[in-house]
């Protein structure tokens, strides 16, 4: 920012990597702008001037001096041209490193010049001379003066704090200067003065605070080549400054007042550099998905409020867009539109072009998957112009299209995908299917059509759960996400894995997660992961996350819970929440039967506008939006709890017909019916996305969602809790005797994390206000143990042998052993292949003996096959499968014998039963057969392919029912042989 020095020229000095454009920005002529003093007083040249000129990763001293700044973490584009005046915009992404020269401590007398704006309240630092980051209270903090230009401190809340830190012996050493206010609007300069052992601090040439100290400058200039920061806090876990910054001059003296006023930058030129860059910030908010105000096609963001600068707008042709930026989709020629946002800076005018719909841009704006495992979000409403668009299946039976006569449910969302999209994949082994979807939209009379070529993925192998995964956070210090597994199926052996480090640590947005929750999709081979973006300990206070929050949600998905990856396939959340909202917090999700989504949820604020300027009805609520496949999701939120009091962290279980909602009651005290804040409560609806606005043990659970506990946790825990959870009990973990066993646990956020207690799905569905769970004498919390080691809000869920492994081991999921055992019923022999984990098996098995194979697949884990008569001996193998998670294996020899059959039949020959013994030899050789009965013992040779018969006279006038034993061997090799029985009937010759 240009002030009454003289400096080099900004176009050598300034490179345009810019991701706004800045153009056509307000002169200063058009503002209402403060006139500089007439008579300026004489300003010394300071010892390094800064204003934000850059070359690569040096921040240019343009006082002659050379006492360039060491930039990290800022790209070209950190930059911003305004109206010719260079701004670094720091976002929480990087600092500048001071040289040593600028302030020498001889004496105390220093002056630090600085010109910002900022809207963000947080525990960072403007500037700060001194080095040495470390904890509070600690030798590891360095001494040092530092400026924090807005702050979340509880007494200077939103404004400016300044102190000096020498540290004394058990005194951490800190005096700050009394607050004096925040910014002013726009850029704003603050100038502090040192002079002997007072502190002066100026606001645009005022004196806004003052403090005498008694410590010496020398006890705090490094000894080091870094004298200090810009943008950078020595306060361990302090977050990184959220500002944009244009100017910053050291003086190694003290400036009078009227040198202060004379230095610093005239009001008309802050005013210049606020209007040029709210202009950019304005028309970047205002595009939201429109590429630019040449090609708008749907509906503008006219924000109210934009760097703090209210705005009014109006449109010259408010029928094609609105005052609150709706674009009409009726127009058929494209149509010139000028918007204008007048604020106490002056008037800010965008031209923009309206362009005419066309239907085909609706299609072209559809992106399906290539590959599908999920139902698939085919939209019924177009995402530039909003056609209605229909949807048509070459193979209704694998995916559906839309109902033309589709009706929603009474209560809850609507489908809003009209009944399409719901697959039907392939079992597992059967492999892929392909369909042909065609989308038919229409709108102002056009009508357009576009084919999708869809592989819809056969199901994931199946096999029985073994043990149970965990994710969470730690601590509002330790902001990454950690998981756990147990130790076999018993769910409280959890240890961590992945030699206990953070699993995934964000390096985008907020640079902070909390809150995981992972759900198993659908079809039970895939697991989801959705987070919340807030890093408190980067120096968000808390008021802030609540009211300047993020609108994202982190989502990540995995097979084996070992390697997540983005459902965006970029590094970086997705926008759920609406500008209005506070803040995004605690995300879960459920499979809603009803509608054939996922249901995401998450609580919230609401403003009554993105300015955020109201005071009333803040309390949190619960929002939902549906998603098919964890990368598209409905917009804008849909209230699902309000009751006009704080509820936050939902989570969802469904037991029966009805789901099962545990919440935290958010508000300090009892509230609506609920009887204690701070703890956890208990609902039943049979339909999920049905709204809530009351706790009312009396509601119909078939409409909405009825009370059933209230106060459940803290009389047994004596600790605050929230983020419930509840998890079904595998088959086979020993907590769960009775195979209809949960686990419900709660975080205890003030002692410890997550405590547990042990019920059953029949113990839930059956609590009412006049037999509540909670009160009941078996609900107990469980001693601490088991779980993992001092867990945040995370989640639980069950998972089968092969990912517990994964896990465990911390590499991809493994094939599991097999085994390959035959058997046969004459010369039709049968493959049994079973996996180490009793879980599915696909693929085929390749019989072989003799000089001849045959392949076969799978069916219900077995093959089976006819022997030709030549083959005596026969092995099989099972060849594996394409996704290589069992492993092949042979089975040993099953040797055949002889093709030799018999029957048996009575005779009555002079009033007595004669047995009839028929013995056929299917065989290719010779056989030479021993038939023996309770009767005697007969000797047959058969030729190959012949029968004969022998008779067994049993002198009797009547037999019981019996077996005749047939062995046979090859007549000429004795190589091939065969033994069985046959029955033999009873008989009467009476």
């Amino acid at each position: 920012m240009r002030s009454s020095d003289s400096r080099p020229p900004r176009a050598a000095r300034f490179s345009r990597g810019l991701g706004l454009s800045l153009t056509g920005v307000l002169i200063a002529s058009t503002m209402s702008l403060v006139a500089p003093a007439a008579h300026a007083a004489d300003v010394p040249t300071p010892t390094a001037h800064y204003d934000m000129s850059h070359t690569g990763t040096t921040l240019t001293d343009v006082s002659g001096n050379g006492r360039n700044a060491s930039l990290t973490g800022f790209t070209d584009a950190s930059f911003a041209d305004a109206a010719g005046d260079a701004v670094l915009r720091f976002k929480a992404d990087g600092y500048a490193a001071l040289p040593k020269g600028l302030v020498t401590g001889t004496d105390n007398d220093f002056t630090v010049e600085y010109t910002v704006s900022t809207q963000t309240s947080a525990n960072h630092f403007g500037w700060v001379i001194g080095d040495g980051v470390g904890p509070w209270n600690t030798t590891q903090l360095g001494n040092h003066i530092f400026l924090s230009p807005r702050s979340a401190q509880g007494g200077y809340t939103d404004q400016v704090l300044a102190a000096i830190r020498v540290k004394n012996g058990s005194s951490n050493g800190e005096s700050r200067m009394p607050a004096g206010g925040g910014l002013n609007p726009g850029f704003t300069t603050l100038t502090m003065v040192g002079a002997g052992n007072t502190l002066t601090l100026y606001r645009d040439g005022s004196v806004i605070s003052t403090l005498s100290h008694t410590n010496a400058l020398s006890s705090i200039i490094p000894s080091g080549t870094v004298l200090g920061y810009l943008g950078r806090s020595l306060y361990q876990g302090d977050a990184l400054l959220r500002a944009d910054v244009s100017d910053v001059k050291f003086w190694d003296s003290a400036l009078t007042a009227d040198q202060v006023s004379s230095s610093m930058p005239t009001a008309s030129q802050k005013s210049a550099t606020t209007s040029a860059l709210l202009r950019g910030d304005v028309q970047a908010i205002m595009l939201r998905a429109n590429p630019s105000l040449d090609s708008v096609s749907s509906d503008l963001n006219l924000a109210s409020s934009v760097n703090g600068v209210a705005l009014t707008w109006s449109s010259s042709n408010p029928a094609v867009i609105s005052n609150t930026g709706v674009v009409s989709r009726s127009i058929t020629t494209n149509t010139p539109v000028t918007l204008t946002a007048t604020s106490s800076l002056g008037v800010l005018t965008y031209d923009v072009i309206v362009v005419a719909p066309n239907v085909s841009t609706d299609l072209d704006a559809i992106s399906l998957a290539s590959r599908t495992t999920e139902n698939l979000p085919l939209v019924t409403k177009g995402a530039v112009n909003g056609a209605a668009i229909t949807w048509a299946s070459s193979d209704a039976a694998l995916v559906t299209p839309t109902k033309a006569d589709y009706a929603a449910q009474a209560v809850g969302a609507a489908d809003p995908f009209r009944g399409g999209g719901v697959v039907a994949r392939p079992a597992y082994g059967a492999g892929d299917a392909k369909v042909t979807l065609t989308a038919t939209a229409t709108l102002n009379g056009q009508t357009a059509q576009k084919s999708f070529e869809v592989t819809v993925a056969e199901k994931g192998r199946w096999a029985p759960d073994a043990g149970y995964a965990a994710a969470y956070f730690k601590s509002d210090g330790d902001e990454k996400i950690y998981q756990a597994a147990t130790n076999g199926n018993d769910f409280f052996s959890f240890s961590p894995v992945n030699g206990g480090q953070p699993v995934i640590t964000s390096t985008t947005d907020t640079k902070g997660l909390r809150d995981p929750y992972i759900l198993r999709s659908k079809d039970g081979d895939k697991y989801y992961m959705v987070a919340t973006d807030l890093c408190i300990s980067c120096g968000t206070g808390w008021g802030p996350a609540q009211s300047d929050g993020s609108l994202k949600i982190e989502v990540w998905e995995s097979t084996d819970l070992v390697t997540w990856t983005r459902t965006n396939g970029k590094n970086e959340g997705i926008t759920i929440n609406q500008p209005a909202a506070g803040m995004t917090w605690a995300p879960e999700a459920y499979w809603d039967d009803a509608l054939q989504s996922y249901v995401v949820h998450f609580s919230s604020r609401l403003y009554s506008s993105a300015s955020k300027t109201n005071s009333d009805n803040l309390h949190a609520r619960v929002f939902s939006v549906l998603t098919r496949d964890f990368k598209t999701f409905t917009y804008p939120p849909t209230e699902w709890q309000n009751t006009g009091f704080a509820r936050i962290d939902s989570t969802v279980q469904k037991i029966g017909d009805y789901y099962y909602r545990f919440t935290k009651n958010e508000e300090g005290g009892a509230a609506d019916g609920l009887e204690a804040g701070k703890d956890i409560f208990l609902e039943r609806s049979k339909v999920l996305t049905a709204p809530t606005t009351r706790s009312n043990w009396n509601a119909d659970p078939e409409t909405t969602w009825q009370l059933t506990d209230t106060n459940m946790t803290v009389p047994e825990t004596g600790q605050a809790g929230e983020g419930p959870q509840i998890v079904k009990l595998n088959e086979g973990d020993p907590n769960n005797a009775g195979g209809d066993g949960y686990a419900f646990l709660v975080d205890n956020f003030g002692a410890g994390g997550y405590r547990a207690f042990v019920t059953t799905g029949a113990a839930i569905a059956s609590s009412s206000q006049a037999d509540r769970l909670s009160r009941r004498a078996d609900w107990n919390v469980r001693p601490v143990g088991g779980l993992p080691a001092s867990p945040r809000h995370g989640s639980f869920v069950s998972v089968s042998q092969s990912v517990l492994s994964a896990m465990q081991d911390w590499t991809s999921v493994k094939a599991v052993a097999s085994t390959t055992t035959l058997s046969r019923d004459g010369r039709t022999v049968t493959a049994a292949v079973a996996a180490a984990d009793r879980g599915d098996v696909a693929g085929t098995v390749t019989f072989s003996g003799d000089g001849w194979t045959q392949t076969v697949k799978l069916d219900q884990r077995s093959a089976t096959v006819d022997v030709p008569a030549n083959v005596r001996s026969v092995t099989a193998r099972y060849d594996g499968y394409t996704d290589g998670r069992v492993t092949a294996s042979t089975s040993a020899a099953l040797t055949l014998g002889l093709q030799v059959s018999a029957v048996v039949a009575n005779r009555c020959v002079s009033g007595k039963v004669t047995q009839m013994v028929t013995v056929t030899n299917k065989d290719a050789v010779a056989a030479d057969v021993t038939v023996t009965s309770a009767f005697g013992t007969k000797q047959l040779t058969l030729a190959a392919g012949k029968s004969a018969s022998t008779a067994l006279a049993t002198r009797a006038t009547s037999v019981e029912a019996g077996t005749v034993s047939i062995d046979a061997v090859a007549s000429a090799t004795k190589d091939a042989k065969t033994s069985f029985a046959v029955s033999a009937p009873s008989g009467s010759c009476r």
